[in-house]
């Protein structure tokens, strides 16, 4: 016998719109928006580079004092990126970033009118401050518009849009710096980010990312849980192999961080290259490393679709090739040997950027998907963005440049390590997410929950089901 439909679901029917259809468009404009926002923001960071031989010689400043520019930023960065990505997951991810994003340009523009050290150490405080969850709220938004098979991928385009960056940073930096002086070098690239920002503002909204949610974002059934459950920020650290990847990722960029502060300065040094020239040829390595970002992360997916622990193995080999390559290559005398190993250890350099990512991706919770990318950004900007430039810097003034950046890549010895624990332990902090799916039991939120909870037949129990999903949806 057929059971009626209950009288509040037919309300609901009768007044709710029906839903949006998901755009096949929509997400690509979401991701060249927000790698257009990526750009930027390391155009903003970097810029700073290409004109360290202007400033060093303009206001007498050490190798020390030069680096502090950059660790300052990657500081903040990591000081702030988990708070600010926890407020980003409650008050709204496309509001954070517009919001950032025009604190990073303003900060910018004060760069351009710095009369000296400490004004300038100030404004780079307030860089850090605008881009520090940037990146966490940029590859969340990401991630929720497209199928989780391409997280690796995605991670990937994202990070090597801010290797991107830094090749524009730096290579228009240095012929500005060089034409119109170090100035106009900041106040362009302060314009573009406040373009950008108004332009994502206008397109991209909180409630139009939810309504273009892809229905694969979600992969295991941990991540598919009741809606409005929210896991504790405990289960940000739930497992050893979590800890491990948010460790790598900031070991690896270590590295990665000492290359795209020196690099420019190093071929000034010991190529005898103009400031302009120095920074045109550091902006072909800056773009190795964002190149390898990507192909890292494509292959990366490629090679793990059926065996995701097999990404810790990739991780591995590549961190190995990365400190062979580097280590061997600063070793040299200049010249074009010199120059080709640098150039594949730079394509290998950050390689592992988007497997990581996958990972964190995969032992967190996606009610906590900002903070847990937050959480890599802490890492990549205190163990390795911050510490980077400074050590290398510090070592500079004692013993050279090129005898700091050739043990730079020691960094990569204990990223090895650690993904070696990681893999190990990976199988136990997967079953720890799933063990946080919530019991829809003692839960009950949907209107099918409530309608089982006063009795209603099995039959029309699951009629109820089919247009509460409808309804959600």
């Amino acid at each position: 016998m057929e059971t009626k439909a209950t009288p509040e679901i037919e309300c609901a029917s009768a007044t709710s719109p029906p839903p949006t259809p998901r755009s096949r468009i929509y997400p690509w404009v979401v991701l060249a928006l927000i790698l257009g926002l990526m750009l930027s923001d390391y155009m903003s960071r970097q810029v700073l580079s290409s004109i360290y031989p202007f400033l060093k010689q303009e206001w007498d400043l050490s190798d020390a004092e030069l680096a502090s520019f950059h660790s300052v930023v990657a500081l903040m960065v990591g000081l702030l990126a988990l708070p600010l990505s926890i407020l980003a997951d409650r008050w709204g991810r496309v509001k954070s970033i517009v919001l950032m994003a025009t604190i990073w340009s303003v900060a910018t523009l004060l760069c351009a009118v710095a009369a000296g050290y400490e004004q300038m150490l100030a404004a780079r405080f307030l860089v850090g401050v605008g881009e520090a969850a940037f990146g966490s709220a940029g590859i969340a938004v990401i991630f929720s518009v497209f199928a989780a098979r391409l997280r690796a991928s995605l991670s990937g385009a994202f990070y090597a849009a801010g290797a991107m960056g830094s090749v524009i940073g730096v290579a228009l930096g240095g012929t500005v710096a060089t034409s119109l002086g170090w100035r106009w070098s900041f106040g362009i690239m302060a314009v573009i980010g406040f373009v950008l920002a108004g332009l994502f503002s206008l397109v991209v909204t909180d409630r139009r990312i939810v309504q273009q949610q892809s229905p694969e974002a979600e992969a295991s059934p941990a991540e598919s849980g009741t809606d409005g459950y929210r896991a504790p920020l405990s289960s940000l650290f739930s497992s050893v192999s979590v800890v491990c990847a948010y460790a790598t990722a900031g070991l690896q960029m270590f590295t990665v961080g000492a290359l795209t502060a020196w690099m420019p300065s190093f071929f000034n040094r010991y190529y005898s290259l103009a400031p302009d020239r120095a920074g045109a040829v550091a902006a072909v390595y800056f773009l190795a490393i964002g190149l390898g970002m990507l192909v890292g992360g494509i292959a990366t997916d490629r090679i793990c679709r059926n065996t995701p622990d097999r990404r810790w193995s990739v991780a591995l080999a590549l961190c190995a090739v990365a400190a062979l390559l580097l280590i061997v290559g600063f070793g040299l005398e200049p010249g074009p040997p010199q120059l080709a190993l640098l150039a594949g250890g730079a394509l290998c350099a950050a390689s592992i950027s988007g497997g990581i990512t996958s990972v964190v991706a995969s032992l967190t919770h996606p009610s906590l998907r900002a903070s847990a990318f937050g959480t890599v950004t802490m890492s990549n900007s205190v163990f390795g963005l911050a510490l980077g430039p400074i050590v290398v810097g510090l070592a500079a003034d004692r013993i050279g440049l090129d005898v700091s950046l050739q043990w730079a890549p020691l960094a990569y010895v204990a990223a090895g390590v650690l993904l070696i624990i990681g893999r190990r332990t990976y199988s136990a902090g997967v079953q720890r997410v799933e063990a946080l799916r919530p019991d829809t039991s003692v839960r009950p939120t949907s209107l099918a929950d409530r309608t089982r909870t006063h009795g209603s037949h099995e039959s029309s129990s699951n009629r109820v089901d089919n247009e509460s999903n409808r309804l959600d949806n």
